[in-house]
């Protein structure tokens, strides 16, 4: 139950591209966990006091809550046993979280992953392919209120061919024909899933050849038909796709985001602007750095993985940095993922991501935080619902000590989150002191 609140005296930093900061500012929030109103401290004074909490934010800067375009709920970011890449043994794993036993101990696992990702600031979310449909069962709570937790747009099991990325570890559907695809999509759809994901390309950690990561896999036709039918339900189809050839195949068959991504030709920039076939007649491109630096830029002794991995991960990770600087150059929709769960890639390290943007590619920090919160929005169709501190939005808030326009680093040490208008007092997480170590020396 949400009530009336009253931020005062904030900087309030608007996350648009000019970095524009607006001082002395009360942020009124209703008892239906909408913003009410923005304005001086002078202006709302008299509906400030009438408030049933006030929160002095002097000296402080309130933010949009952040938004992560792309997650997942599958583990916590730390290394996994190597056990777990053999594929029998990963597909009995799942096997098991689908039983009767194993799907109330996978709900809690994953609502556990989801509380560290609002904790961290991230009050809105999208989970791109699950076990089951885990992400699903719990963005519907909390949507309902039936426990605090961000907003979750989440697309059930991806969608992949016999033998492709994610397939043999049991974390997709497996589609060999456009039929098939509908049917697939159907199925998610059936389940409650608000978006769906693609396996367009080969992936960086279950490759077995160099090469294979953004190996072009799933035809333009098979694609075509998945996203004909999801687009007939009103719901954006989301492509991993890590080469030029994938993404274009991708675009061509009407994705409307392609995550990862790759280095940009003339044909692939003209689709993200003008695509016919998705469903808003635009594509975006979700930049995800962090699950494929730390594979590169971390000794293999510490990282523990095998050549075939790490240089799968060099030939991605160059690609991606040059697609996000092509994206900048031609004004392409660009989002912000972290791909948590990944190795390396903690639930409470969206703003390593931004960080490692920014360094890596020359983005400002004022595009860094609109990419999170602005532009996420408006690439996952929100932008009526959250991203901004605006009247007649949801109250998605963070209030912080420093000014992440600084330093993004301030993202790691949030005083409150709102969520729906509901307050978080000093939200916490559980941090891996050994990972954070080793992606501090990331930083540049």
């Amino acid at each position: 139950m949400t009530t009336r609140v009253a931020l005062t005296g904030a900087n309030v930093l608007t996350c648009d591209r000019d970095g524009s900061v607006l001082s002395d500012q009360t942020v009124l929030v209703a008892e239906d966990g909408f913003i009410e109103a923005v304005g001086s401290r002078e202006e709302l004074a008299e509906r400030a006091v009438a408030a049933q909490r006030q929160i002095d934010c002097t000296g402080k800067w309130v933010m949009p809550g952040l938004i992560n375009a792309h997650a997942h709920l599958l583990a916590d970011g730390r290394p996994l046993p190597k056990a777990l890449m053999n594929a029998a043994l990963a597909r009995g794993i799942v096997g098991f979280w689908k039983t009767p036993l194993g799907r109330p101990m996978l709900r809690e696992r994953a609502r556990g992953f989801a509380q560290a990702e609002l904790n961290s600031g991230v009050t809105t979310f999208r989970s791109l392919g699950e076990y089951d449909n885990e992400a699903v069962s719990l963005g519907r709570e909390s949507e309902s209120g039936q426990w605090l937790g961000p907003r979750i747009m989440a697309s059930g099991p991806m969608l992949a061919i016999t033998g492709g990325h994610g397939a043999e570890l049991g974390l997709a559907r497996v589609v060999d024909a456009p039929w098939e695809g509908r049917k697939a999509v159907r199925q998610n759809l059936r389940l409650g899933a608000t978006s769906i994901k693609i396996a367009a390309t080969g992936g960086v950690t279950d490759a077995k050849v160099v090469g294979e990561a953004g190996r072009p896999q799933m035809t333009t036709e098979e694609m075509t038909a998945i996203c004909e039918e999801a687009h007939s339900a009103g719901v954006l189809v989301a492509a991993h796709a890590q080469s030029p050839e994938g993404v274009l195949r991708s675009l061509k068959a009407g994705v409307d985001t392609i995550e990862h991504g790759s280095a940009m030709t003339d044909e692939i920039i003209e689709l993200f602007h003008d695509n016919p076939r998705s469903l808003r007649g635009w594509s975006a491109f979700d930049a995800t750095l962090l699950a494929a630096a730390p594979l590169v830029e971390i000794d293999t002794k510490i990282t523990g993985i095998n050549n075939v991995v790490r240089e799968n991960a060099k030939i991605v990770l160059d690609s991606m940095v040059q697609g996000i600087r092509d994206a900048i150059a031609n004004d392409v929709v660009l989002g912000s993922g972290l791909d948590s769960s990944m190795t390396f890639t903690p639930h409470y390290a969206m703003w390593r991501e931004l960080d490692l943007v920014v360094s890596r590619t020359g983005l400002s920090h004022a595009r860094a935080l609109e990419s999170v919160t602005r532009v996420n929005a408006k690439m996952l169709g929100l932008e009526s619902v959250t991203g901004a501190v605006e009247a007649g939005l949801s109250a998605d808030l963070l209030i912080l000590g420093s000014n992440p326009l600084d330093d993004l680093k301030a993202l790691e040490a949030i005083d409150t989150v709102v969520v729906r208008g509901n307050v978080i007092d000093a939200p916490s997480v559980d941090t891996f002191d050994e990972i954070d170590e080793l992606l501090d020396t990331l930083r540049r």
